[in-house]
């Protein structure tokens, strides 16, 4: 196989996706302005391997299960953190903030990463620190994205403690649940000092292949360097790393995640 043949092989994957999980030979010989032949010779190439196999009815060509076996042997080399952190790295210089990755479990959340601000004056937090779901950016956007029923029974809990109600948070369920559907429906959430006097936090949700919420990703720092005026761009920037994350998600299967967090959980 020639250089070219390997290069257009490979690109030839590519045009495989959730959006686009199965082609025919002349469908996506145009879309990728190759010859039909070309196109042919090495989709069969790859369904003799197993790596494609086409729909006898259909003669749509679609990914084989020799990509699971080697999905897997990816996933058994490594964890969540080692693949969503260099997005995070990026992200963190582009911001010039903190950001953390926040797991749901129970009626809390879990840090399990977090790539410190490049700055002198940062926001920090120790992998493994859990947090109840009714305050801050990082819990509160996960919280939101959960149903209203769950929420309730989270909610009901947070007066129970004493120490707690040391914290002016709204003490009606009821308000609670509307500023939560109101983070639904903008699709992030924004605090100050809900947790650190003075720090912002800037958080979006993560799901999984259910589209339920099983995560959030946030921006962390100081409020000086956070102000409302700010927080477009922040969004902006944050807001690509949530899809980039939420596309590596989608390639994991669920028992590979499963085992992942049960590493942080007690």
């Amino acid at each position: 196989m020639s250089l070219k043949t390997l290069d257009v092989s490979l690109r030839l994957l590519t045009y495989f996706d959730h959006n686009h999980t199965s082609w025919g030979v002349r469908e996506l010989a145009k879309e990728m302005d190759v010859s039909h032949s070309i196109v042919h010779r090495i989709l069969s190439t790859f369904e003799e391997h197993g790596f494609m196999k086409q729909d006898l009815e259909t003669k749509k060509y679609e990914l084989g299960l020799k990509f699971w076996d080697y999905s897997v042997l990816v996933q058994e080399n490594h964890s969540i953190t080692d693949i969503v952190y260099p997005v995070m790295k990026r992200l963190s210089t582009e911001a010039g903030e903190s950001i953390s990755l926040n797991w749901l479990d129970g009626d809390e959340g879990i840090c399990v990463a977090i790539v410190e601000s490049p700055q002198s004056v940062k926001f920090t937090m120790t992998i493994g620190t859990r947090t109840n779901l009714y305050r801050g950016a990082r819990s509160k956007t996960i919280l939101a994205f959960l149903s209203e029923a769950r929420q309730r029974e989270i909610l009901a809990d947070i007066f129970l403690d004493p120490e707690e109600l040391t914290y002016p948070v709204p003490t009606d369920p009821d308000v609670i649940v509307q500023e939560l559907r109101e983070i639904r429906q903008k699709g992030w959430c924004y605090t100050v000092g809900e947790r650190t006097p003075s720090v912002v936090g800037l958080s979006v949700p993560l799901f999984n292949a259910k589209q339920e919420v099983i995560a959030s990703l946030t921006f962390a720092g100081p409020e000086y360097r956070m102000p409302e005026n700010k927080i477009e761009e922040a969004l902006r920037i944050l807001m690509t790393g949530q899809k980039e994350i939420q596309e590596l998600f989608n390639k994991m299967n669920q028992p590979f995640i499963e085992k992942e967090i049960n590493r942080f959980r007690r």
